[in-house]
């Protein structure tokens, strides 16, 4: 069993409330739009980070961080990219990794909208954390926890935290 904290779009912004909210977590996951490597190394100081870059980034978050991460988690495959989308709105290169890779656990940021989304269609569960920072028109920043046990994801928490 793995408790995972999942985070997105912090352009360079780590709320305060998260070292709590992640602090019984086995590792964070970041779908992109770090901003800069000291969010990074602050997550990752945290618990074990695995992230991706996103469209925002920079040569230092890209050289450390790549266009996709897919691996898997218990018995969860599991995909995270930046600019997804969301069932039956996927983006073209989303769409081509999970026919590719196939994922069960589909993971994206960038639209700064928390989602948690089924897609029977690709058999996966979709999550968009939302938006953890300061930067954009969300009104509240989102933040994501979970539990990854054998093949089941359960106990989907969200933190809210007013910009």
């Amino acid at each position: 069993m793995k408790k995972i904290g999942l985070l997105s779009d912090t352009h360079g912004h780590l709320p305060v409330k998260a070292h709590s909210f992640f602090a019984e977590c086995d590792e964070i996951w970041h779908a992109g739009d770090i901003g800069d490597l000291e969010t990074a190394k602050a997550l990752a100081s945290l618990k074990p980070l695995k992230a991706v870059y996103g469209n925002i980034d920079g040569t230092g978050i890209r050289s450390f961080y790549p266009l996709y991460q897919e691996f898997t988690c218990e018995k969860v495959k599991v995909l995270i990219i930046h600019i997804g989308g969301y069932p039956g709105k996927y983006s073209k290169e989303a769409r081509e990794l999970i026919s590719r890779l196939k994922p069960k656990l589909f993971i994206s940021g960038h639209s700064h909208i928390l989602k948690v989304m089924n897609d029977p269609k690709n058999g996966l569960l979709h999550i968009n954390p939302g938006a953890a920072g300061k930067s954009g028109f969300h009104h509240v920043s989102t933040i994501v926890r979970f539990v990854i046990e054998d093949e089941n994801i359960r106990d989907l928490e969200i933190l809210e935290i007013l910009k």
